[in-house]
């Protein structure tokens, strides 16, 4: 049975794994990254496990812009208790569960703890091969970031959330 719960410092070796099988070096998050997203946003930082291992991952600061900027992939800073944007820097599943509906639960579970804390939306950035996946979610395509992060194209997409 899949567990989502909040982050803690512990998960720090196995999400460093999962961030490197799931994505090019030049996206990953770093080890200080992750550690520092667990210090200052373990309240929108979510793990899934099955059978007490960790499979999958989401998280994101909340910010005051509606779209998501590459300063924020180094700087973060606490989440306000409540408004601004809920953001999705991150979402990972280890390949033996993609397909399995892991990333969604992930995503409804941020978008659930976002909607109780009156965020006004989940901003995130993806590749064109994810556009449709989100654009089930409830997403819309807002067109090319002007993130040059991993020096990839990426489109910025949103979900209002009231």
């Amino acid at each position: 049975m899949l567990i989502i719960r909040n982050v803690t410092m512990n998960d720090l070796p196995d999400l460093v794994i999962i961030e490197h099988i799931c994505f090019p070096i030049e996206e990953a998050a770093t080890e200080a990254a992750l550690k520092k997203r667990i210090q200052f946003i373990p309240d929108s930082f979510f793990v899934a496990e099955e059978g007490g291992v960790i499979v999958g991952l989401v998280n994101g600061p909340v910010i005051e812009r509606e779209f998501i900027t590459d300063d924020l992939f180094e700087e973060i800073k606490k989440n306000p208790a409540f408004g601004g944007h809920q953001t999705v820097l991150g979402v990972a599943v280890t390949p033996h569960f993609q397909t399995r509906g892991v990333a969604t639960a992930l995503l409804l579970h941020l978008e659930k703890e976002a909607k109780a804390k009156e965020r006004e939306s989940i901003t995130l950035t993806c590749k064109e091969d994810l556009i449709r996946f989100y654009e089930n979610l409830g997403y819309h395509n807002r067109g090319v970031s002007k993130s040059e992060h991993g020096g990839v194209t990426w489109y910025n997409m949103i979900k209002k959330l009231q």
